[in-house]
């Protein structure tokens, strides 16, 4: 899968976690730039990710996690 293929599947992702349909996340977006992340919301965009990639985060991998391109270099990771 493609840097490309990821970040348009967690685009949609991302749109409806936040309930936000215009939502364009970057490899250099941060939980600091979507006024609805916090915690709980953090949890879920995680189940979401792990469901619609088929993979599973430890929690040590998640709390490497900077910034949205830390996530795709884990999701490239993980599907090879």
């Amino acid at each position: 899968m493609t840097s490309d293929e990821i970040l348009s599947q967690l685009t949609a992702i991302f749109r409806d976690v936040f309930d936000d349909p215009e939502l364009e996340p970057s490899r250099k977006m941060t939980a600091g730039d979507v006024s609805e992340w916090d915690s709980l919301s953090h949890v879920r965009l995680m189940l979401t990710v792990e469901k619609a990639f088929r993979v599973k985060f430890t929690a040590s991998q998640v709390g490497y996690l900077n910034n949205v391109g830390d996530l795709m270099d884990l999701l490239q990771s993980k599907l090879g």
